[in-house]
């Protein structure tokens, strides 16, 4: 017996040495991978010593002669933090990504060759200026030396990652930089699921008149620019500043609801105590690890300018310079449309036009998948645009037989100019500039709010599809194609975007709301990614006479509903304080329990408080209540709560509280018992998942940001040190945006946030403050890898400063990167 155990210790202690030996040596190799910041670099890629000097936070600040140089220690750098993520998104948009990761991405990589985006994104090169190809190249350059690096001193590869999926890293090329900026046009893009939904549920009524409640047209005249402030307060006087004061995780598709969204504001002179304009800009998309963004600093020619970038793509895309700041947002231009092709019975390799049927412009492309056979398909190609099966988007629920769905999107250009845009924006020392400079961007449309030092605007960018007047969906439902009025006409000119330049008021801003209200085919769009933050927001901007660099911080961190403060009284409002005392212990006294928590809420979606959890299932659960019995089935579709539709139904509007009666059933059902059945659902839920103690739950145990690793984030074990989880506070429809998942065991994670946030203050550039939300470092072994996460959740920021000595100061590493000597 005693030999056994003796034998069993030392098999024991054997599997402890192997696996500690294990350990030490996957350690040893993703170390390897690690970057060293402080170093010296000689190539011949580059025209003249250069500098990559990185601050206490990890943002490398680009201290170059020429902005070719500037632009490839963007590259250099990009790929020394990010490169998985950049050879990850360059395979999404060459529809390869099955090549690593086999089936299960097949149909992403479909998708992406239907769309043909990266032989879009080739034909492109040539169409960008001078400047932006020069940075192209150079950029590409950094890129590859980075990749040449790691590949002759064994640098493990250059991403933990690639040890897992171990594929040849092709040199990169400016056309994939192209293809990145392309794929983030694909991830905000939201028009077609909308057409797709609105025909779906059309059929699915039995009233049609009905589809304007669940699906409701975005209220008022639009805003934008808002009234002078003495228009609003009597008495109060313009303020005189006298002296300025110091799907598949890697699905590029976005479900409905978890497209584009963003803030941005700014406010003139007259309106900042400082004296200097102010500009706030935190775009929302979905949340990862790492991070979207990536923050850096360039010295360019036309001065330094610091921000926001996406790697992969030679800008900064949010941020600012010593003379400009610059913000984007989703403008939600309805630049999609679906149509219906018919095919020709007697050759089904021809489709109507309005001239008789003509051929498909037609190609193979070979999918290669890992372990597996390849697999052929024909890219087919329309006068509207490319083909998508009807497995794509659900596109066969509406699709008649013999008949198939193309895609027109202004993204399908063969000569896209955004790119160069980006770059001469950068440029730019003035709005005025500025807005000329974003006249050839072309996709995704976006809200550009820009500041100089005395003025500030607000402008549409983006290609806006011309539609004829006589249009039979106006681009609100899929249209037949062969029918001239239903094509576009070519594009409007870029003066036709709405723009507010210098307003009387002294605030622009835009929170995903309806900008304008001008008529068809002049209206932007139908479908607007917001009705309800730009309610909170209007109230914060006209809540002060002037405004600073923290009062703009403390909008963008916002997080009272306006939703919540007015649904509530709504469907409450024969709920409350009605009824007889109930027991302890029964249903009704949870429901009595759970409505004195509501009574005493102020509507703030704070993590710590258990009225936003209330407020949310109640709610979710009272759609759910309204919708179901209607729609079936489809009732899934609607992921999240649709305030106006709410609204609409409890103040009848046009008969809209026919909703709250249940079709099937025989006794008529009032609104009022929609609302307390939905509230005992709601609890039982909540109760089911996080006890019965109301008063004990938190908002933001289901509240949880998910920075998620697209790929091991799934990974037993590993999951733990690759994804960054935190209890968080805001909403679907605060300014602090935390749009929740909608679907799944945990409704209300938070996964689609500001993944960046900027204030800048030009009376004093240098107390500009921004953060990303999880760290620099896309190597999960690094400190930089989720350093800036709490920042994030506590609603902290870093320093934004062009001041070269400042960051050397405090510098975790410098990279010198030399010509070699002649």
């Amino acid at each position: 017996m005693a030999l056994i155990i003796q034998w069993l210790l030392r098999i024991a202690g054997g599997l402890v040495i192997l696996a500690v030996l294990a350990v030490s040596l996957v350690y040893f190799l993703a170390s390897r991978s690690l970057p060293e910041y402080e170093k010296t670099l000689v190539t011949p890629a580059v025209l003249s010593p250069l500098e990559i000097v990185r601050d206490n936070a990890n943002v490398p600040h680009i201290l170059g002669q020429t902005d070719q140089d500037v632009f490839f220690g963007l590259g250099y750098a990009h790929a020394q933090d990010r490169l998985w993520q950049m050879i990850t998104l360059r395979r999404t948009a060459q529809g390869r990504l099955s090549e690593i990761f086999g089936s299960a991405t097949v149909d992403i990589d479909k998708l992406l060759r239907r769309l043909d985006m990266y032989t879009l994104a080739q034909q492109s090169v040539s169409a960008q200026d001078a400047a932006t190809t020069a940075a192209l190249r150079a950029y590409a350059n950094g890129v590859n030396t980075r990749i040449d690096e790691i590949n002759a001193s064994s640098l493990g590869r250059g991403a933990p990652e690639l040890f897992m999926f171990s594929q040849p890293i092709a040199p990169w090329q400016p056309a994939d930089s192209l293809a990145v900026q392309k794929l983030m046009a694909l991830q905000l893009a939201g028009h077609l699921q909308d057409e797709i939904l609105r025909a779906r549920t059309s059929l699915a009524l039995r009233d049609e008149k009905r589809l304007a409640d669940i699906l409701p047209d975005a209220p008022g005249a639009g805003v934008a620019a808002l009234p002078e402030y003495a228009q609003l307060v009597p008495g109060a006087q313009r303020y005189a500043v006298t002296q300025p004061a110091p799907t598949h995780p890697l699905s590029p598709v976005a479900r409905r609801g978890l497209a584009g969204a963003s803030n941005a504001w700014a406010a003139a002179r007259d309106r900042s105590a400082s004296g200097g304009t102010l500009l706030a800009n935190d775009p929302h998309l979905g949340l990862s690890a790492p991070s979207v963004w990536y923050l850096a600093r360039l010295e360019l020619s036309s001065g330094g300018v610091i921000g926001g970038t996406i790697p992969g793509i030679p800008a900064i895309l949010v941020g600012r310079s010593d003379a400009l700041g610059w913000g984007l947002t989703s403008a939600y231009l309805d630049d999609q449309d679906l149509f219906i092709e018919e095919l020709n019975p007697n050759n089904p390799e021809e489709y109507r036009t309005p001239d008789g049927y003509k051929p498909f412009a037609t190609r193979k492309s070979i999918i290669q998948i890992k372990d597996e056979n390849p697999i052929t398909i024909t890219l087919r190609w329309t006068d509207n645009g490319p083909v998508l099966p009807g497995t794509h988007y659900d596109i066969a629920s509406i699709t008649p037989t013999g008949h198939v769905a193309a895609l027109g999107w202004t993204a399908l250009s063969p000569a896209d100019t955004s790119t160069s845009a980006a770059v001469r924006i950068m440029g730019a020392q003035s709005v005025e500039q500025a807005l000329k400079a974003a006249e050839i961007y072309i996709s995704p449309a976006q809200n550009l709010t820009v500041a100089d030092r005395d003025t500030i605007a607000l402008k549409v960018v983006g290609a806006m599809p011309r539609r004829d007047s006589r249009s039979q969906s106006r681009g609100r439902l899929p249209s037949l194609g062969w029918r001239s009025e239903n094509r576009w006409q070519g594009m409007f000119p870029y003066a036709s975007n709405p723009a507010f330049v210098a307003p009387v008021g002294g605030i622009v801003g835009n929170t995903n709301n309806k900008v304008v209200e001008r008529p068809f085919p002049l209206h932007v769009s139908f479908e607007w990614g917001d009705s309800q933050r730009v309610q909170r927001w209007q109230r914060l901007m006209q809540g002060r006479q002037v405004h600073t660099r923290d009062s703009f911080v403390e909008a963008q961190l916002d997080t009272v509903s306006f939703s919540a403060r007015s649904l509530l009284p709504l469907i409450g409002a024969d709920l409350w304080f009605t009824g007889e005392a109930a027991p302890e212990g029964t249903r009704e006294r949870q429901r009595y329990r759970a409505l004195s928590l509501l009574s005493e809420w102020n509507g703030e979606m704070n993590e710590h408080l258990p009225e936003p959890l209330l407020y949310a299932a109640w709610l979710r659960a009272l759609q759910d209540r309204l919708i179901r019995d209607d729609l079936g089935p489809l009732a899934d579709e609607y992921t999240h709560l649709e305030p106006l539709f709410v609204e609409r139904v409890f103040r009848d509007v046009d008969g809209a509280s026919i909703w709250c009666d249940v079709a099937q059933s025989a006794p008529v059902e009032t609104c009022t018992d929609m609302a307390r059945l939905a509230l005992d659902d709601a609890l039982i839920w909540v109760e089911e998942r996080y006890g019965s103690q109301l008063e004990s739950l938190r908002w933001g145990d289901a509240h949880q940001a998910t920075h998620d690793h697209q790929v091991l984030g799934d990974v037993p074990l590993l999951r733990f040190f690759v994804n960054i989880r935190q209890s968080t506070s805001g909403g679907d429809n605060t300014l602090q945006r935390g749009r929740t998942s909608g679907k799944g065991d945990n409704p209300f994670q938070n996964v689609h946030a500001a993944g960046y946030r900027g204030v800048y203050d030009f009376a004093d550039p240098d107390s500009s403050v921004f953060v990303i939300s999880t760290g620099q470092s896309g190597h999960f072994l690094s400190r930089y890898y989720d350093d800036m996460a709490q920042l994030w959740r506590r609603g902290e920021y870093i320093p934004m400063s062009l001041d070269a000595d400042l960051a050397r100061a405090a510098a975790v590493g410098v990279t010198r990167i030399l010509p070699p000597q002649n």
